[in-house]
């Protein structure tokens, strides 16, 4: 009986070897992270050379070990949602009527006559001079703390939209007209898209002014939070405790705008900066 041979081999899969990393592209990926460790060092190393006093300057090993205790116990993550809680609810409010308002001056001139003024005269003003009025308004409590958090990150935030609406580009605009595209067709699917960077830009501008007016009204007003704890380690001479709340805001900061990039990236993933 014959054997059957077959004059065709068997395929074989191959996988590709991952590319190895190398040490430049390692190098700029912990670079960013080099700046902070030498302020670490710094800190520690000033610290333990006799020139400050250990209340003047505690050591960074000293301050880490209270951060790390104060997140074991829970009161970091308390007092940190208790001020992302403030910033985040004033952020939200001003970014709701801010944006808004800003197409809508680019679309009404009754309205960009009426809000024109007050943006020119609004945008450059300190903010927390407000406190005082608002506290008068709405007590001492968190309705007067978000009320001043959301207007001092609603100019930013309006004067960003205004700009990227009105640099759209008209060509755009003229051949959705011309195509037969109605006036809120035309604002959803073409000025919004256009103009997302630059409001993107503002809200990004406007958060860090949330955060630091948040911690800024709880110094001020005290109550549960990262600035009402800071103040009042200062307030017992706890130098240690001051330390550790600048560590821990810092950080709370660092993580909300990061999340920030990272929402821009994920939303401008069509845009033409998302290349680069």
């Amino acid at each position: 009986m014959a054997r059957m041979t077959s004059d065709t081999a068997e395929p074989r899969i191959t996988f590709a070897a991952p590319e190895p990393v190398s040490l430049r592209a390692l190098f700029w990926k912990i670079a960013p992270a080099t700046s902070i460790v030498a302020l670490f060092v710094l800190w520690e190393v000033m610290a333990r050379s006799g020139v400050f006093t250990p209340y003047l300057l505690p050591p960074f090993s000293v301050v880490a070990q209270r951060v790390v205790a104060d997140v074991l116990s829970g009161d970091f993550f308390i007092n940190a949602a208790y001020t992302l809680y403030r910033a985040l609810a004033g952020f939200s409010i001003a970014a709701v009527l801010a944006i808004v308002i800003g197409i809508s001056m680019t679309q009404f001139k009754l309205i960009r006559w009426f809000f024109d003024p007050l943006l020119s005269v609004g945008f450059p003003m300190p903010k927390v001079a407000f406190l005082p009025v608002f506290m008068l308004w709405l007590g001492a409590y968190d309705a007067s703390k978000i009320t001043l958090i959301a207007f001092a990150s609603f100019f930013a935030i309006a004067v960003n939209t205004v700009a990227g609406t009105q640099s759209v580009d008209r060509f755009l605009l003229w051949s959705a007209r011309s195509l037969g595209c109605s006036q809120r067709k035309l604002l959803w699917s073409v000025i919004l898209p256009a103009a997302m960077p630059q409001i993107l830009t503002g809200l990004q501008i406007a958060m860090p002014l949330a955060l630091i007016v948040t911690i800024v009204t709880e110094m001020l007003m005290g109550g549960i939070g990262l600035g009402g704890e800071m103040i009042r380690a200062q307030r017992f001479a706890d130098s240690i405790g001051v330390f550790s709340g600048i560590i821990q805001i810092g950080f709370t900061g660092a993580v909300v705008i990061f999340g920030l990039r990272w929402a821009r990236r994920h939303l401008l993933s069509w845009h033409e900066e998302a290349k680069h």
